[in-house]
């Protein structure tokens, strides 16, 4: 069964603790569950093979975040967490596919490709993910700081591989800026 038939009163259970649904720890793991989505979408579409790897990775990584968020406040474990090395597995990844496509020194528009714009959206969602992991953790109710930067290289993985896309494709990015 897929639901308890009880009504949850606007709260939710998080592991050591009840919140209403909107208090800022379910509307993070909430963004996150939304990014992991855009992702999904994203690798859906994609048309590298390479591409649909990195985001299935991307997404368990996604899945072990909101995994831990998902534990009240003052409850420490390892199980569940982002580390270093995650941060830094993105970091290479970025790297290696950053050297196979022109990353010009201008903004772009999304939408050359259907992939492309999909990566795009998929970074914009991340990005409200990590505005709201910085409040958690600038507020002092997370304390992993691999957290926020996993965000911000996610989100540069997710424009570089929105690049490949479009460069695999044949397609040149189109420029924000009117030339």
């Amino acid at each position: 069964m897929l639901y308890t038939g009880k009504g949850d009163q606007g709260y939710t259970d998080l592991l050591g603790g009840r919140v209403p649904k909107y208090a800022p720890r379910p509307e993070t793991f909430g963004t996150l569950d939304e990014a992991t989505c855009a992702i999904g979408l994203a690798r859906a579409l994609a048309q590298d093979q390479e591409t649909k790897q990195t985001l299935i990775r991307v997404q368990r990584d996604l899945y072990v975040m909101m995994a831990e968020l998902a534990f009240a406040p003052g409850i420490e474990q390892e199980k569940y967490r982002i580390t270093a090395e995650h941060v830094q597995h993105l970091e290479v990844t970025i790297d290696a596919i950053g050297a196979r496509v022109p990353i010009g020194r201008h903004f772009v528009l999304p939408g050359d490709t259907v992939a492309g714009a999909a990566l795009d959206f998929a970074r914009t969602v991340v990005r409200r993910a990590e505005r709201l992991v910085a409040r958690l953790y600038h507020d002092g109710d997370i304390h992993n700081e691999h957290l926020l930067a996993y965000l911000n290289r996610l989100s540069s993985l997710l424009f570089v591989l929105a690049r490949y896309e479009d460069h695999r494709a044949g397609v040149t990015p189109t420029p924000a800026k009117e030339p």
